[in-house]
C-alpha cells in the first residue's frame, strides 16, 4: 500500500523530469536567442500550465490525449495505443506543470551568461554547437540544475492533472499525491500520515540541499 505509490511516484517524476530538461533547455536556448513571429504566443502556452489550476490542465489533456481527441485518437488508429488511465499519461501530466519550472529556470539562466564569452569563442572559429556546449551550458549550468530539481519536486507533488488523465488505479497509476487524497477519504489516516511524512521530509530535503548549494556557489 505505501511502497507501490512511492514507487510509480518516483519512476513518474525520473522520467517526465528527463524529458522536461531536455525540451526545457532546447526550449529556452531557442526563444532567448532567436526573433521569430509567434514567440511570444509560444513562450504563453509554455508558462500557461503554471497558472491553471490542474484540474483544467488535466481536462486540456484529457481532451486531447482521450480515444476521441486530437492526439489520442491518430495513436490509437495507427497504433492502438491508448494513453488514459495509463503509467504514460502520468508522465505527460507531469512533464506539462513541470515544464514552465525548467523552461524559466532555463531562461534566466541563458539569459545571465555574459554574451563576451559566446562571442569570443566565435570569433576563435568555434560552431554555434560548440559554442552552445563548450561555453554557454558550462555557464549556466547552475540554473539548469535548479530548475531540473524544482521540476522534479513538482512533479512527485502533482496531483489535479494526473487524476484526469490517469486516474487512481492502485500498482498502476495511484501516486503519493493520489494515495495521501483517497486514504484520507477512506478514514485510512496511518497511511496518509505516513505518505504525508515521506513525501514532506524528501521534498524538504530536496530544496534546502539546493539552496545550500546554490548559496556555497555564489560565495565561491
Amino acid at each position: 500500500m505505501i511502497l507501490n505509490p512511492l514507487i510509480i511516484s518516483l519512476k513518474v517524476s525520473l522520467i517526465s523530469t528527463i524529458f522536461t530538461l531536455i525540451t526545457g533547455v532546447f526550449l529556452a536556448r531557442v526563444l532567448t536567442k532567436y526573433n521569430f513571429k509567434g514567440k511570444d504566443i509560444l513562450e504563453a502556452i509554455i508558462i500557461l500550465p503554471m497558472v491553471l489550476p490542474p484540474s483544467v490542465t488535466g481536462y486540456g489533456l484529457l481532451i486531447l490525449l482521450g480515444k476521441k481527441g486530437f492526439i489520442g485518437e491518430v495513436l490509437y488508429n495507427l497504433f492502438g495505443v491508448h494513453l488514459i488511465f495509463t503509467t504514460a499519461a502520468a508522465c505527460i501530466a507531469s512533464y506539462i506543470v513541470s515544464l514552465p519550472l525548467m523552461y524559466q529556470s532555463c531562461k534566466a539562466a541563458f539569459m545571465s551568461v555574459d554574451k563576451i564569452y559566446e562571442n569570443t569563442a566565435r570569433t576563435l572559429g568555434a560552431s554555434e554547437a560548440r559554442v552552445f556546449f563548450k561555453v554557454t551550458l558550462p555557464l549556466a549550468y547552475t540554473g539548469i540544475l535548479s530548475g531540473t530539481i524544482l521540476s522534479f519536486a513538482r512533479a512527485l507533488g502533482e496531483f489535479g492533472a494526473t487524476l484526469m488523465v490517469a486516474g487512481n488505479i492502485p500498482g498502476k497509476t495511484q501516486t503519493i499525491p493520489l494515495a495521501i487524497y483517497f486514504a484520507v477519504e477512506g478514514g485510512d489516516t496511518k497511511t496518509a500520515n505516513i505518505l504525508f511524512t515521506i513525501v514532506l521530509i524528501f521534498s524538504f530535503t530536496l530544496i534546502y540541499g539546493l539552496n545550500m548549494w546554490t548559496k556555497k556557489k555564489n560565495t565561491n
